[in-house]
């Protein structure tokens, strides 16, 4: 299996995004916590056609526009983390949920397990775990750093697409 690796310049970082030529694997802003994990070969430093539709996917959301969950991603990891994964997907954009609402929805007993979970998701911006607060509202955890969720957030509520 052949993998493929661009940098995206996104307004607040780049985002490292690897692929194969089904599915995209991962999209990290460097030197996040995490980084690459699960790559285990070098990639090629070249786009294939799931790269570029992964970066106009890109320049669409940091254009303010609000595109559907793409059905090419592939995120490595666990069965629990997989499921605190797909619950991320279903947070509208511009509005947020909690750990411990996350963990009401898949039936687990620990918002602490969730918020693991949320801290290894592989595909930054696509599975938008920068969505999920604590239960007292309060910007916690985001493997990229507090500013770039607070940036990420203020920047759907600014699109006011809702």
């Amino acid at each position: 299996m052949t993998l493929y690796k661009c940098i995206y310049l996104s307004p607040i970082g780049r985002i490292s995004l690897i692929a194969t030529d089904k599915v995209l694997l991962g999209a990290w802003f460097e030197g996040q916590s995490h980084f690459e994990a699960h790559i285990s070969e070098t990639p090629q430093d070249e786009k294939n056609q799931l790269l570029q539709e992964a970066c106009q996917w890109l320049d669409a959301y940091f254009k303010g526009e609000n595109p559907s969950v793409p059905s090419f991603l592939s995120g490595q990891g666990t069965a629990f983390q997989k499921q605190v994964w797909q619950q991320l997907e279903k947070i509208p954009y511009g509005q947020t949920s909690t750990y411990a609402t996350i963990a009401e929805q898949i039936n687990s007993l620990s918002a602490r397990a969730v918020g693991g979970a949320i801290g290894k998701n592989p595909l930054s911006i696509f599975v938008p775990c920068h969505r999920v607060l604590a239960s007292n509202g309060k910007m916690t955890g985001y493997a990229a750093g507090i500013d770039k969720k607070i940036w990420l957030l203020e920047h759907e509520k600014s699109k006011g697409v809702m």
